[in-house]
């Protein structure tokens, strides 16, 4: 008896919005190996043809992968939607300054998505990424799983880089996450920080570095939050780093992980918070956000978590 042949699963992946964050992931993505295809879409074509014509070039340096131009009907069978589509982030912005330029266009690609008859995952990266991730999930119709923002995946890797220069260790050997609002309101989880296992709390008088923790806390937790705006200053815009998270998120869902990520989801009971998309750790899989993870925060970090859901609360209700 022969055995049944079963075709190979295809790894597809669209990305829409051809700029340099779009752009850079799939740069990005190319040589990871993860996808099987990437198709960039956008509404300026002369954009997409010469971003698309600039990557297959490269295609002899990285694993084999069909990288093409198409349009939103590609969706229909794509393991993964990425919008990054929309108005960039200026010097002297926030990102909820963006909120009545992309809202519209998030919320419009969102729904023609859904009529393409996609079964995938839809990732919202376009800022403000909390906002738009609540449009687009209202928008699309789709289960609130299915439709994540890459939230503050990129602030917790800022987090870890910062906290692993200070204490001299790798920054592998570093678990940190930073939580709330991909934005002013975000702040950094304490309680769940830990080097090689051992508390941050723990480990800092351990080694005995410094003299006031409490106070170079702060500053860590402000350097982050004002990192993405000292990048826009110096050059205009993010791209490298947030291409890369990008990637990590993208492997947990093609790979069927269950990576516990810092992305943005709709929160709906957990931690007190109601009816709003926000960053916390969750379960990452290949239907997208299995569960959250209702970790034991503290009650300064719990009040924190509220103060962000109020100020996305209050941007979402000013649309």
């Amino acid at each position: 008896m022969k055995n049944k042949i079963y075709p190979l699963q295809q790894r597809k992946v669209v990305v829409v919005g051809a700029g340099s964050v779009g752009a850079t992931y799939c740069y990005a993505l190319a040589q990871s190996g993860l996808a099987d295809e990437i198709v960039l879409t956008d509404k300026n074509e002369d954009l997409m043809q010469g971003q698309v014509l600039d990557l297959v070039h490269g295609q002899t340096f990285f694993p084999t992968v069909v990288i093409r131009s198409g349009t939103i009907n590609d969706c229909a069978d794509a393991q993964l939607v990425v919008i990054t589509a929309g108005a960039a982030q200026k010097p002297g912005e926030t990102r909820l300054h963006l909120i009545k330029k992309n809202a519209e266009i998030t919320g419009s690609i969102a729904e023609d998505i859904s009529k393409s008859g996609c079964k995938g995952i839809m990732l919202i990266v376009s800022n403000p990424v909390d906002v738009l991730t609540y449009i687009a999930l209202k928008r699309s119709g789709w289960e609130k799983g299915r439709v994540i923002g890459s939230g503050t995946v990129l602030d917790s890797s800022r987090f870890r880089h910062l906290l692993s220069k200070y204490c001299g260790v790798d920054v592998h050997n570093v678990h940190a996450y930073i939580l709330g609002e991909h934005g002013d309101s975000e702040f950094a989880a304490w309680s769940m920080t830990n080097i090689a296992g051992i508390s941050i709390d723990e480990y800092c008088p351990v080694r005995g570095k410094c003299s006031d923790w409490k106070h170079q806390r702060q500053i860590i937790e402000q350097q982050v939050r004002d990192s993405a705006y000292h990048i826009i200053n110096y050059k205009g815009s993010t791209q490298f780093a947030v291409g890369l998270a990008l990637v990590r998120i993208t492997g947990a869902i093609l790979r069927s992980q269950n990576s516990i990520l810092s992305v943005s989801t709709l929160v709906e009971s957990d931690f007190g918070i109601k009816d709003v998309c926000l960053s916390v750790p969750c379960v990452v899989s290949d239907t997208g956000v299995t569960r959250i993870i209702e970790s034991p925060l503290s009650s300064e970090e719990l009040a924190s978590l509220s103060h962000s859901a109020k100020v996305l609360r209050k941007a979402i209700d000013s649309l």
